[in-house]
């Protein structure tokens, strides 16, 4: 696989009117063949920065290099290699649904290929509705019509702008099991989200962006480590009065009527079975034992609410 990066942004910035600023300075690099999740909460400046990439927004300043080509020079043929799902559904009602496949593929300037359309209509099961007119389709079917649109023409980098808002559990798991798929053959992903275990099942790294901002951008495994935390909940059979000197030095807390214990396992601190075992040895009566994960979720709301700790770990 090519070492040239899918997609680089440097100090990529957009503003309306002078005034509004959806962008600011943002630096980005995504890697070829990985799944890149673009997080934020609405307003953020996701879709912008893909309207950008994509040829929807003019930028007001900075470079767009799509697999090493500079946007400035040439602001037509990379694009060629970018697919794009969009938020809104946006084909023509009048036509069916393979003939909007052969209309999208004459876009990017290829000859029909049935072949290529009857694979992406059976690797999102709209085979059965080749030959239906769009505007007949369901919500889901709808949706998933954008997203053969947005692969047809076979692109290296695919933007998916909130892919599966408003449908259902199948088509969700669906999509996740072909978005692996692309990604192993060498496509490049980058995809937005506020179903955060949909990038927590997908991303290989994760970007945060806020008020036009990138504040973060980690591989998710270790963002999950660095700020996750393993919470230990245990559950007396009677109250316990005070707890080993030991265990209340790790930090964990005792509730006021002495019968639960919690205690957040982050990295660097003491294990868990650590207290489990000293709370045994001491004889104190544990009836319960639980434990809690952090979600991507958990961690996204620190990051966006500045706790200190959520610190970026580079845009790189």
């Amino acid at each position: 696989m090519s070492s040239t990066p899918a997609l680089e942004l440097r100090g990529l910035t957009k503003t309306y009117g002078g005034k509004l600023t959806a962008l600011t300075d943002v630096n980005l690099t995504i890697r070829p063949g990985e799944i890149f999740a673009l997080l934020g909460p609405n307003g953020a400046g996701k879709t912008t920065l893909i309207g950008s990439v994509c040829g929807l927004v003019k930028k007001t300043s900075g470079k767009i290099l799509v697999f090493g080509n500079d946007l400035d020079e040439d602001p037509v043929r990379p694009r060629y290699e970018v697919g794009l799902v969009p938020q809104e559904i946006n084909f023509d009602p009048f036509f069916s649904v393979a003939e909007s496949l052969y209309i999208q593929q004459g876009y990017y300037g290829q000859e029909r290929d049935e072949a290529r359309v009857k694979e992406v209509l059976t690797a999102l099961n709209l085979q059965n509705k080749a030959d239906s007119l769009t505007r007949a389709l369901s919500g889901g079917m709808k949706r998933r019509l954008l997203i053969a649109k947005a692969l047809v023409h076979k692109p290296r980098l695919v933007f998916l702008d909130e892919p599966t808002a408003g449908v259902d559990v199948e088509l969700r798991r669906d999509l996740w099991t072909y978005v692996r798929k692309l990604a192993s053959e060498g496509t490049t992903i980058v995809l937005t989200t506020h179903y955060l275990e949909e990038a927590e099942e997908l991303a290989d790294r994760v970007g945060v962006i806020n008020e036009g901002k990138l504040l973060l951008v980690e591989e998710k495994k270790a963002l999950l480590r660095r700020l996750g935390e393993k919470r230990l909940i245990v559950t007396f059979t009677g109250p316990v009065t005070e707890l080993p000197e030991s265990v209340r030095k790790t930090g964990a807390t005792l509730a006021a009527d002495g019968k639960t214990l919690t205690y957040p396992e982050r990295e660097g601190s003491a294990p868990a079975g650590d207290i489990l075992r000293t709370l045994y040895t001491q004889g104190l009566p544990v009836g319960d034992v639980e434990t809690r994960h952090s979600r991507l979720e958990d961690i996204l709301i620190d990051i966006l609410r500045g706790k200190p700790a959520a610190a970026a770990a580079g845009a790189a």
